[in-house]
């Protein structure tokens, strides 16, 4: 199995992410949340991935975190959700909004989301209930790296996709995650 890549990202086009490791080209899909976290091309990325093998062929899912990789598993294990529809979920909520909607048994939301019908919503919460969806241990691993760290803080604040997208690309990625994020706020004070 593989669960991590480091290497060269090469090619990055919504979902899809090409890593050079040593020489070897991966061909990953992403879910949005962790696509946008992700350095532009030619930089070194560091992902953690879900292998699954089908009838119709190989597919490695790449992902900025362990907490995110552990709730797309989560998602997949759902009778009636497949690697697609859970990275939808995860694509068009972040893990603290997952996490909430779960305890809220906010059905009509998660219904918003592309591939789930009231049927699936409801399995999702029910199955999800008694389950960490972002443990904590994960979240906070030494793994994940500062601009991840950065990028999840903002979205826990409020901040949307492409207003993260804009304050992060003006910032240092090698500054650790309390700095990035001090520097993001700062940044919507001026705009």
């Amino acid at each position: 199995m593989i669960g991590r890549l480091h290497g060269v990202l090469v090619h990055k086009r919504p979902p899809h992410l090409f890593i050079d490791v040593a020489g070897v080209g991966y061909e990953c899909e992403a879910p949005l949340s962790s696509f946008y976290v992700f350095p532009e091309e030619g930089a070194a990325v560091t992902v953690y991935t879900h292998f699954t093998v089908r009838d119709d062929g190989h597919f490695l899912y790449a992902f900025a975190s362990l907490a995110e990789r552990h709730a797309f598993r989560l998602l997949i294990k759902i009778s009636g959700i497949g690697p697609k529809v859970a990275c939808a979920v995860l694509s068009g909520l972040s893990l603290d909004e997952l996490t909430r909607v779960i305890e809220a048994k906010d059905v009509a939301l998660l219904t918003r989301l592309p591939g789930i019908g009231k049927k699936t919503a409801e399995r999702i919460v029910m199955e999800l209930a008694d389950r960490a969806v972002a443990p904590s241990a994960l979240n906070s691993s030494p793994l994940s790296s500062p601009r991840t760290e950065a990028h999840s803080a903002l979205l826990a604040l409020g901040y949307k996709e492409p207003e993260i997208q804009r304050l992060l690309k003006t910032i240092d990625a090698d500054l650790p995650a309390e700095a990035q994020i001090r520097q993001a706020l700062k940044g919507t004070l001026r705009a």
